[in-house]
């Protein structure tokens, strides 16, 4: 059975925060999605022609001087019910997370342990960066754009990435402690 790809959906959500060129769309995806849904440029614009060959988007063509056309994409109300019916749809799966310290620990016997615990800061650094980034963006929400319709969906989606990244954050921590004690 072929795996469903949600990227779709992600894009007809993004139709309904006022986002509505492919630019304004990759901007949107950089600053969340991606921390949770990876979409990449080159998948954006074929998204939105399937979406308006299949009628759950429209676009608007606007000549602009000296430059190409804009497009402009908004959801149809074909594509609001069908957002919704996938809204509503159950989870099917966990996802399985593809990790490459944790495949590199899970061989770790074949290394010295100063080069794992070197690996686990290096990605407890990593970590850090990445809290410190939602927490910038928690901050940004809150303060600019807390009257956003989507506001409290987006501080519950970014609280996920704070405390995952926290509960990792903490794992480095006591993962090197076990592997120092073991020494």
């Amino acid at each position: 059975m072929a795996k469903e790809n949600n990227t779709q959906y992600a894009i007809l959500g993004l139709l309904t925060t006022g986002c509505h060129t492919g630019y304004s769309i990759k901007q949107m995806i950089d600053g969340s999605l991606n921390h949770f849904w990876k979409i990449s440029y080159g998948q954006i614009y074929p998204a939105l022609k399937k979406l308006v060959a299949e009628g759950y988007a429209s676009v608007q063509v606007a000549p602009q001087e000296g430059k190409p056309d804009k497009k402009e994409y908004h959801i149809t109300s074909e594509g609001e019910k069908t957002l919704k019916i996938w809204l509503q749809n159950p989870i099917k799966e966990l996802p399985v997370e593809k990790n490459e310290l944790l495949l590199k620990l899970f061989f770790s016997r074949h290394q010295e342990l100063s080069t794992t615990i070197h690996q686990l800061e290096t990605y407890q650094e990593k970590l850090l960066n990445r809290y410190n980034t939602y927490e910038g963006i928690k901050e940004m929400i809150t303060t600019r754009l807390n009257d956003e319709a989507d506001a409290p969906y987006w501080i519950i989606t970014l609280d996920y990435g704070l405390r995952t990244t926290q509960a990792q954050i903490d794992w480095c921590e006591e993962t090197k402690a076990k592997l120092l004690k073991e020494e």
